[in-house]
């Protein structure tokens, strides 16, 4: 097994081998260039996004400044996902995000660990554990995800959050660690900030 194959395969490996710091380093140049563009232009980070992640929807917007360990190279986003300032995505092995979902500022995203016992990490070795969230979430401001979870369809991740366990779909999850507090419900069919009701007819459609 080569050190790619290691990358994506959950074992140990070392990730400052020169058989990837090269294509790694010139990533991070591009997401440089990325974070220096204005913000009128839209178009140039849009095809530039396209260049950077391994898969981006239409619609996909991320406010610098960006954070990727791989400049974006195993992000794999829907459509209409949204990102705030300062997402950090550690994408040393795939992040899957699905459409419509939005990232407060802040927001961690880590697919990459590091062993627990101290021999290993002084000699710098890593591990790597796909994330997946699912379509339409909604993660606040400054939550964290670690390596391995799986978040479920339509689900919200309170802010500050760390999510240490997976989480199903149609929940509102909060807390470190991070536990469902209530399934979303019709109560929120009706109300979007406690007290203040949803004006259903002054909504675009």
């Amino acid at each position: 097994m080569d050190i790619r194959e290691k990358m994506h395969s959950g074992e140990l490996y070392f990730p400052n081998d020169p058989a990837i710091m090269t294509e790694q380093l010139q990533r991070l140049d591009r997401l440089y260039e990325f974070n220096q563009t204005r913000p009128t232009e839209q178009d140039k980070r849009a095809a530039m996004l396209k260049g950077m992640f391994a898969e981006v929807g239409e619609g996909c917007y991320i406010e610098p400044p960006f954070h990727a360990n791989w400049g974006g190279k195993h992000v794999h986003f829907g459509k209409y996902v949204y990102c705030n300032f300062n997402c950090t995505l550690v994408d040393d092995t795939h992040i899957y995000v699905g459409d419509y979902t939005e990232f407060g500022p802040n927001v961690v995203i880590a697919t990459a660990g590091h062993p627990i016992l101290p021999e290993l990490r002084e000699k710098t070795y890593q591990y790597n554990a796909p994330v997946r969230i699912g379509r339409n979430c909604w993660l606040g401001a400054g939550a964290i995800v670690v390596p391995g979870i799986t978040i479920g369809d339509n689900t919200v991740v309170g802010a500050g959050s760390v999510v240490t366990k997976d989480l199903p779909a149609n929940v509102v999850a909060v807390g470190n660690p991070c536990r469902v507090l209530r399934e979303i419900n019709e109560h929120d069919r009706e109300y979007y900030f406690k007290g203040r009701k949803i004006n259903w007819e002054s909504l675009r459609h």
